[in-house]
């Protein structure tokens, strides 16, 4: 390309400054730069000008290098960060991805076999039936219960012991051939030529370098130097550890289903809640302990994205999924694999922020499974205003909006099953199903940054069980109207043994409670009519209530509460760690199959919370397979 230079004292296209969204790229992610003009106006933007809309003449050209040198670097696979010392032979042999085999002390290593020998448990069930590999990799480890058998070779710092060791090629073909340079131990290699890049295997342990540059649109030439910037080491994607399906009916409990190979049985469906952790409030001042690099949008989205795949749900509902993500990522994205999208964003008289970032519910649903019949929207601020027109002094109304108005919502979907209405007396009449997504807005927990998680639900627990009492008598009027099973999930903000707990999951609340002590409003009196006639269960209580037996039966026991009959955390960050999510159904409609196994904090890994670079929200997803009850001719 040839060197123009601009016309004395014109105004043209100027590239100001060049700077990264995270400078550590992982593999899956895209990195789009910033890139700050000026255009010929005077006017400073960050707008792509490209060359089917030049700006006065000019557009922006863009090029990635990967940069490679003589010296490869192992990165170790559980602290991507660290450069690698130890290597897991086991994983060799096994076929393991190689950048998976990694590790950058013994300590290491140790700490994470627990992960680390599922993924050796995966390949001894993928190697030939006759046993004869089996016996051959893995004979000489013992049980699999313990890293003490496995031999790790040491890495030193030499070129061959890596490569020999890695299998990696240090020269793949690069995408742009004629755009390769080498110089001082160094080879560039040209692999992109647009703003964004999404880094490769190709790329894990080499430096990227991005370059972009003012081109005349008639000369097609450059216009003075190029503007460049250098990232950290690509990584490769962590890996978190595999949740798998645990049976809970006494037929099914020895058994274990993985997700990957599972396939939905006749008359079943399975049903994801997720709060997904809205960008807007992964701040590093909240979560300082998460790297910032798995804290960035580009990263969490993809890893997100993953594990919401993964699941292979036939409904996911989500919470916290920001307007602009879900129109741009999540909707068209969960399409491609074949889901249909229903979203609510929450209401604004208390939002402050930018209108594409507010936050709201968002419930998928597998068009080959579900047709989409009704939906319903819930705001609470409708309701409050209501209440407050209704039963408040003059006097007080203003300071009864300002505690009842939290732009909390909840999204009703009424969905026809397309797998039939096996087992019923009338196999013909349409099978439909109410799904019910509630949102608690996290403004309730973190509006006031110097309170803790505790003392913000402390605050206004008269305000959650007023909106939960709320949904619930709608949902009684659905549930008079049409003989339906119904799924009630989200992120209640509300723990185990709380008043809102239990009207949930005992249609009334105890009136000696100490929660029902701070009614400022008086909106929960008479505590009489804080009742409720819908059969609601929580789904994860069948873990502890079903009679099944097994191992992993009984480990899923012991991450439950059994005071509460819920689990043990589905929120874990450095502040609070407790039960705040969950999925209730009609139990005379529809019964529990299977659930996805919880996590214990040592699977979370010993030295974070979450988020962290394996889990990119700080709550569990929670799954529950279940099967409609026959239904009764009335």
């Amino acid at each position: 390309m040839t060197q123009v230079k601009p016309a004395p004292g014109g105004r043209m296209l100027t590239v100001l400054r060049v700077h990264l969204p995270s400078e550590i790229p992982i593999v899956g992610c895209e990195i789009t730069p910033y890139v700050v003009l000026r255009r010929p106006d005077g006017v400073v933007c960050t707008d792509d000008v490209s060359e089917a809309a030049p700006m006065d003449g000019y557009f922006m050209c863009y090029k990635w290098y990967r940069i490679q040198s003589d010296r490869r670097a192992a990165i170790c696979s559980v602290h991507p960060t660290e450069k690698a010392t130890l290597q897991c032979i086991g994983c060799l042999k096994s076929k393991i991805p190689v950048a998976k085999s990694y590790h950058c002390s013994a300590k290491c290593f140790s700490d994470a076999w627990q992960h680390h020998r599922v993924l050796h448990e995966r390949a001894i069930s993928a190697l030939n039936e006759n046993g004869t590999e089996e016996d051959e990799l893995f004979g000489r480890f013992g049980s699999g219960n313990s890293s003490s058998g496995i031999i790790s070779a040491v890495l030193s710092g030499s070129t061959s012991n890596l490569s020999q060791n890695s299998g990696v090629s240090n020269g793949p073909t690069p995408v742009y051939p004629t755009d390769t340079e080498k110089s001082s131990g160094e080879t560039w290699f040209e692999v992109g030529r647009s703003r964004t890049y999404t880094a490769t295997d190709d790329d894990i342990g080499h430096v990227l370098r991005f370059e972009c540059i003012v081109v005349g649109k008639e000369s097609r030439g450059a216009v003075g130097a190029p503007t460049s910037i250098m990232t950290a080491r690509v990584i490769p994607a962590p890996t978190p550890t595999p949740r798998r399906l645990i049976p809970v009916n006494a037929a099914d409990a020895m058994g274990l289903i993985d997700l990957e190979s599972r396939t939905s049985s006749v008359g079943t469906f399975t049903v994801l809640s997720y709060n997904i952790l809205a960008d807007t409030y992964a701040t590093s001042d909240t979560y300082s302990y998460c790297p910032t690099w798995a804290l960035s949008w580009a990263y969490r989205r993809q890893n997100l994205l993953r594990e919401i795949i993964g699941y292979h749900a036939d409904i996911i509902c989500l919470q916290e999924v920001q307007n602009n993500h879900f129109e741009e990522f999540f909707a068209p994205e969960l399409d491609k694999h074949g889901y249909q999208a229903l979203y609510k964003k929450r209401t604004t008289e208390v939002y402050t922020g930018s209108p594409q970032a507010i936050d709201g519910c968002a419930t998928f649903f597998r068009r080959d499974r579900f047709s989409h019949v009704k939906k319903y929207e819930v705001e609470f601020n409708k309701a409050a205003q209501s209440l407050t027109e209704a039963i408040i002094p003059a006097a007080q109304k203003k300071l009864a909006l300002a505690r009842l108005v939290k732009d909390n919502v909840a999204l009703i979907a009424v969905l026809e099953a397309k797998f039939g209405n096996h087992g019923t007396e009338n196999p013909s009449k349409r099978q439909l199903l109410c799904v019910v997504l509630l949102m608690n807005i996290r403004v309730l927990r973190y509006s006031l940054m110097a309170n803790t998680h505790i003392n913000i639900h402390h605050d206004l627990k008269d305000v959650k069980l007023w909106q939960i009492h709320t949904l619930l008598k709608g949902l009684e009027k659905i549930a008079v109207s049409a003989d339906i099973p119904m799924l009630v999930c989200g992120d209640f903000n509300s723990i185990p043994g709380s008043t809102s707990h239990g009207l949930l999951a005992r249609g009334k609340v105890d009136q000696l409670h100490p929660d029902l002590v701070v009614d400022p409003l008086g909106i929960l009196h008479p505590l009489s009519k804080l009742t409720h006639h819908l059969p609601l269960v929580s789904a994860y209580s069948s873990f502890v209530r079903m009679a099944g037996v097994g191992y992993d039966l009984d480990h899923q026991r012991r991450r439950m509460d059994p005071t509460t009959n819920e689990p043990l955390f589905t929120n874990c960050t450095r502040d609070f760690t407790g039960t705040i999510d969950y999925i209730f159904y009609t139990a005379d409609s529809l019964t529990v199959e299977s659930l996805l196994e919880l996590l214990d904090e040592d699977s979370l890994r010993k030295d974070t919370a979450l988020p962290s670079p394996e889990w990119s929200s700080d709550h569990l997803a929670l799954l529950a397979e279940f099967r409609c009850k026959p239904r009764v001719r009335r």
